[in-house]
């Protein structure tokens, strides 16, 4: 029997219970949002006693299905001040699925805000311990220690950035090395969990795989998945993705105009060759040692599209270098050298950042003058101020939008407050919808029009064009909200989009977990009921049709090379929640 954690935070106690039935057959995503639909006051503050934070692996995770070992983590954002998942991939949440919990729900606040507590958590019971001792603490050193004192288990934590409360806080969970390299970083839920005195979570590993309530029709899915994988020439063996992990977009993104560069400037990097993914595989292979492409998030994963960037004697520098990283801390800060990168993605995994946010906020901050665009060690000691929690450290911590009214700036790019991610909307017009209309602020994995529009999947758009691009947003939002929630990587997506098998497989292994009869044509339909709840509780907040829109820059600069600027109108990007 399934079963749910909830942690009251005001008298320290823990319950473990039977889920509720109405979340009997939900996970990831669609849990947590039903979940803070039903139970949190949208008008709460975020930080304050009466948001809650929820963790919940997806439907298959836990089992034996192909990269599948996702997290969603739940809340009202204190960033956005909306409705918020974020998910990670990592072996928490596995281990989490195998003990027989759907979900860890965090609520209220202890009555001491300077005290911290880790909550252990064992396939019988689950306890609060005090854990003073960690505050302050990196979240390295966080996940070392408690991997020495626990061992055989999985850890989520917070570094400073979330004991202070910074909006751009994540979470931090071990990858299968423990490493404190795998996040959910966006949305600022770290100063969630920091407001609740919550340090860590630690989880005994999980030792047998979920049996599905229909065994046949599980492995017929799963076979079907993972042919459909392994034969796409993204997530395929050797394909791009486990060839040069995501930062293989870096030229990609880059010969299409498309690469935010200073701020959000220009879409072209005069850097970008020094820190794509195809630079970064061979200097991992010229260094040695502890580097590696091909790493894996998460056991199962069939698609490996991590790494291990070494330092220059080869020793372990940061876990790792991906797309989105290699952009913010790098093009987006006019920066092109590969181990100033790394340092800095390293810090923000110390701390407890996002990546995102800390480049798009850096970006800010060097438009504001505090620093020139291409200083390396000037964003370095930037981003070490957040770490201090300086005067200085507090601003950039909560966040490019924060730091822009702060600094006077005028050129703040986010959307809901939140930082736009590596794809530029005047070059990459769907993506600009999907950041500007899903519920959870400027967010790509929201629903990745990337895949038409850049690198041909499931056909091939002109990025430049905004034609069609609304429907084609909403179904991609749709499908996303759907693969969050079963507890998939995202990048299952790119095999599902062009071959139909690995369509039925992903539902077919749905349905054997849940013993349910969904076809490949409920998907979209399951997608669009989560999002109206996203926007439902959003409405509720505040939010109106114009916080729908893109920063007012985007609408009179025209972005070289192309010298576009976003001209999808205002009343298609409200079309989008016309269904």
């Amino acid at each position: 029997m399934a079963k749910f954690i909830r942690v009251n935070m005001t008298d320290l106690t823990v319950d473990v219970s039977t889920v509720p039935s109405e979340y009997s057959k939900m996970g990831g995503r669609g849990l947590t949002s039903h979940f803070i639909f039903n139970e949190v006051n949208p008008e709460c503050h975020p930080l304050g006693p009466n948001n809650k934070l929820i963790f919940a692996p997806g439907i298959v995770t836990g089992t034996a299905a192909p990269s599948s070992g996702r997290i969603s983590v739940g809340a009202k954002s204190p960033l956005t001040g909306g409705i918020k998942e974020s998910n990670s991939g990592t072996p928490f949440s596995q281990s989490l699925a195998r003990l027989g919990y759907k979900a860890i729900v965090i609520e209220g606040q202890p009555e001491n805000k300077k005290d911290l507590y880790l909550l252990k958590v064992t396939e019988d019971d689950a306890e609060l311990i005090g854990a003073n001792e960690l505050e302050g603490k990196g979240a390295y050193e966080t996940v070392t220690s408690l991997n020495e004192q626990y061992q055989d288990s999985d850890v989520c934590c917070i570094g400073p950035a979330g004991e202070k409360k910074m909006t751009m806080a994540g979470i931090c969970f071990n990858d299968p090395e423990y490493r404190a390299s795998r996040y959910s970083g966006r949305g600022g839920l770290g100063a969630v969990m920091g407001s609740k005195g919550l340090k860590a979570i630690v989880v005994e590993k999980g030792g047998c795989l979920i049996a599905p309530l229909d065994e046949d029709v599980f492995r017929a899915g799963q076979r079907k998945l993972v042919e459909g994988l392994r034969n796409h020439g993204v997530t395929q063996p050797g394909g791009t993705l486990n060839a040069f992990g995501t930062a293989a977009l870096i030229n990609v993104l880059n010969q299409a105009g498309g690469l935010p560069t200073r701020n959000f400037r220009e879409g072209v990097f005069e850097g970008a060759e020094k820190i794509s993914g195809e630079h970064m595989a061979e200097v991992i292979k010229e260094r040695g040692g502890a580097g590696m492409t091909g790493h894996a998030c998460h056991p199962g994963c069939v698609i490996q599209c991590s790494n291990v960037y070494p330092r220059p004697d080869g020793s372990d520098h940061v876990s790792c270098i991906e797309y989105e990283s290699a952009w913010s801390l790098g093009a987006n800060l006019g920066v092109d050298n590969l181990d100033q990168v790394a340092e800095m993605i390293r810090i923000c995994n110390d701390v407890g950042i996002d990546t995102i946010e800390a480049g798009v906020a850096l970006g800010v901050a060097m438009e504001a003058g505090l620093a020139e665009f291409g200083d390396g060690e000037a964003a370095i000691k930037l981003l070490k101020e957040i770490g201090k929690g300086s005067p200085l450290g507090h601003i950039l911590g909560n966040g490019a939008g924060f730091t822009g009214r702060a600094f006077g700036v005028v050129r703040i790019p986010v959307v809901k407050n939140q930082a736009m991610p590596a794809y530029e909307p005047r070059a990459v017009k769907g993506i600009g919808i999907t950041y500007i209309t899903t519920p959870m602020g400027a967010d790509h994995t929201a629903g990745y029009t990337i895949a038409p529009e850049i690198l041909g999947v499931g056909g091939q758009l002109d990025p430049l064009d905004p034609k069609g691009k609304m429907e084609i947003s909403r179904a991609f939002q749709a499908v996303t909200a759907f693969v969050d929630s079963c507890g998939y990587c995202l990048f299952i997506t790119f095999a599902t989009t062009d071959i139909p098998s690995a369509t039925e497989g992903m539902v077919e292994t749905v349905n054997g977990v849940l013993g349910t009869e969904y076809t490949p044509d409920d998907i979209v339909e399951e997608g669009l009921e989560i999002l109206r709840l996203e926007k439902t509780f959003n409405e509720r907040a505040g939010f109106t049709h114009k916080d729908d829109r893109p920063p007012e820059f985007m609408r009179y600069e025209k972005l070289p090379p192309h010298n576009h600027v976003y001209d999808v109108p205002d009343e298609e990007l409200d079309e989008v929640w016309n269904f």
